[in-house]
């Protein structure tokens, strides 16, 4: 049986294309409390004492975490947003409110690395006649993952971008691939998935039918993976094993 051509790719998103590694989660969340808090000072909103409003942020944030690992269902950063401020009497625009949402994810961003040649390297697959794609399992707004990827060249290469806060359903629910293959036009067997995880972009791609690619990471060092699935340890070997592929 010949090899079907390969038409799309389709990414995860952290530790796939931004790397984070073994981050300090609770440092970053102090870090963008106190920007966070700055800023809402800064526009005369009534931001309270900065222990009460750090304290109020990461516990309804972890609440919302845990809850969400029960329901398989990721929250909205920006609607908690949105909601804490209102019970707080915050008088934010919307665009203020995105730009809250963005100073909670930035120290995160700012610890985030991509390869050196990503840039080349996604040109490489656009003149693949590939189309690119992301699905990415996150409770951060797409408003603040599109702004970081805006930053660093990458934002206009993906044809669609699909943020699991925006459904009722994540990886490895096989809805989210499949929602991205037909956005994309294209067939899942003729769409190739790449991510770090086994148990949700692995596992997810296979099940609906897609090729599916494991990234080197912290998460899966050490970890098998399945029969017929391709491992590699930097985006930049993907046009060669696209080319090899189809």
């Amino acid at each position: 049986m010949s090899q079907k051509k390969i038409k799309a790719v389709l990414f995860d998103l952290g530790d796939t294309i931004f790397n984070y590694g073994r981050v300090h989660k609770t440092k970053a969340m102090i870090e963008a409390a106190r920007i966070s808090h700055k800023y809402l000072l800064e526009l005369n909103q009534p931001a309270g004492s900065f222990v009460r409003y750090l304290l109020g942020n990461i516990i309804a944030i972890r609440v919302k975490y845990f809850i969400s690992h029960f329901t398989k269902e990721d929250f909205d950063s920006l609607e908690l947003m949105k909601h804490l401020g209102e019970k707080h009497g915050f008088t934010l625009t919307d665009k203020q409110y995105e730009e809250l949402n963005w100073l909670w994810y930035k120290p995160l961003c700012d610890l985030a690395t991509i390869e050196e040649d990503i840039v080349e390297t996604f040109t490489k697959l656009k003149a693949l006649d590939l189309k690119l794609g992301i699905i990415s399992n996150t409770f951060v707004h797409g408003s603040s993952l599109d702004r970081h990827l805006k930053s660093i060249g990458l934002l206009d290469f993906f044809d669609v971008r699909l943020y699991s806060c925006d459904f009722t359903y994540r990886k490895p629910d096989t809805r989210i691939f499949l929602d991205a293959a037909e956005l994309i036009k294209e067939k899942p067997s003729e769409t190739l998935f790449i991510g770090d995880r086994l148990d949700t972009d692995i596992k997810g791609a296979l099940a609906s039918g897609m090729t599916a690619v494991l990234k080197r990471s912290h998460a899966n060092k050490k970890k098998k993976a399945p029969t017929g699935v391709f491992r590699i340890d930097r985006i930049s070997q993907l046009p060669e094993l696209v080319e090899k592929l189809g």
